[in-house]
């Protein structure tokens, strides 16, 4: 056996040889990896593009409608009341039918008034007797007067009694005439041509002179609704009234929530005074009802049709942000980055509203995603904003 001398010597040397190129290797590759996290850490805070939707701002006509609580009313409503008590003994219509004025509708048990009648009747005829009675003696006595054959007292008070018998006779007549009255009022009649309503009382039914209710009777077609406006408002609704408007124009119409009713109407009067407790006055609009669609007493929303001179500019209303009680909007600028611009709002119509400074036509504003921007933000509108950009 032998050793070799040469080879631990040969085996050291061959190592430290080697070592360089390996630490060599790991210097690359840290370099490497701290340009591949300055890169990432470059991207990562770099402004993210924020979704939304973009639009441009154009001068349009502006039609829309001033709109105002109504209640619908009948022209013309009476509310049949008795003029005498008692017990209802007939009732001669169908409710909710049309009735004609002077149509018999309900009777009153009239069995008393009817007795009061006779026996008003047989005291007028006393009383004409009476009366009779009196002026013969009253004759009598002044023809004996003429010729002195008797005592001029008893003329005076023939003449006092004659006197006293034309009272009781007027006042008899007066008695006879009222009876009669309670009788004629026992039967009641339609006091115009309308549509009677559900009848508030049955037969056998005790009614109490002037203070129950039996039924009302109105008109239905043409029909009123009555709406209140402003007093700053009068002079605007004075003049539509003098000049008239036409139906076909649908200046005046009416909406039940979501339907506006098919029929335009028409200025019928403006009250005559304000009301110094609202500052308020009460408008009457006329409305054809020939379908009976219309009911008094529906509450409704007047619509009344406003056009504005000149173009005006209208924008979406969700595209407005409000900070401390002014609006602004977000301007897209160079490089799709956004500014705000203050503007002054009008009239909103339904989901758009009037802008009536701040913009000019041609300038593009962010439409919808405004909640996620603030000044100076960049903004994508290739990805709707209800979704999210996907990442690479």
């Amino acid at each position: 056996m032998y050793y070799n001398l040469w080879e631990p010597f040969h085996t050291k040397m061959k190592n430290m040889h080697a070592r360089p190129r390996h630490g060599y290797a790991l210097l690359i590759l840290s370099g490497l990896l701290v340009a591949s996290c300055g890169q990432e850490h470059q991207q990562s805070t770099a402004p993210r593009a924020i979704p939304v939707t973009v639009g441009t701002v154009q001068a349009t006509d502006a039609v829309y409608y001033d709109q105002y609580p109504g209640i619908v009313n009948a022209l013309d409503e009476v509310r049949i009341t008795p003029q005498v008590s008692g017990a209802i003994t007939g009732i001669y219509f169908k409710d909710g039918s049309m009735v004609h004025k002077g149509e018999k509708l309900y009777s009153i048990d009239a069995e008393v008034y009817e007795a009061n009648y006779n026996q008003a009747v047989a005291n007028l005829e006393v009383q004409q007797s009476n009366l009779l009675k009196a002026q013969n003696d009253a004759k009598r006595y002044h023809e004996l007067d003429q010729h002195d054959a008797i005592a001029k007292q008893q003329v005076d008070y023939a003449d006092a009694a004659l006197d006293a018998a034309q009272k009781q006779v007027a006042a008899a007549k007066a008695n006879v005439s009222a009876q009669s009255s309670n009788v004629r009022f026992s039967t009641i009649y339609a006091p115009m041509t309308g549509t009677i309503g559900i009848s508030q009382v049955k037969k056998g039914t005790a009614v109490v002179a002037g203070q129950t209710l039996l039924n009302t009777v109105s008109t239905d077609n043409p029909i009123a609704v009555d709406f209140t406006v402003d007093q700053s408002q009068i002079y605007r609704f004075s003049e539509m009234e003098q000049k008239g408007t036409n139906p076909a124009d649908s200046v005046f119409t009416i909406a039940f929530g979501g339907e506006v009713y098919p029929y335009p109407g028409k200025i019928g009067l403006i009250d005559r005074a304000v009301d110094p407790q609202t500052g308020t006055i009460k408008t009457r609009l006329i409305f054809p009802n020939d379908h009976d669609l219309l009911k008094p007493g529906m509450n409704t929303t007047v619509r009344v049709k406003n056009t504005p001179s000149g173009k005006a500019t209208i924008i979406p209303y969700k595209a407005v942000t409000e900070q401390l009680g002014e609006f602004f909007v977000y301007l897209v600028g160079d490089s799709n980055r956004v500014t705000q611009q203050k503007i002054h709002l009008g009239r909103q119509i339904g989901e758009d509203v009037i802008v009536t400074d701040g913009l000019t036509p041609g300038e593009k504003f962010v439409i919808q995603g405004v909640q996620n921007l603030h000044q100076g933000s960049i903004i994508n509108d290739s990805v709707p904003p209800t979704q999210e950009a996907k990442k690479p």
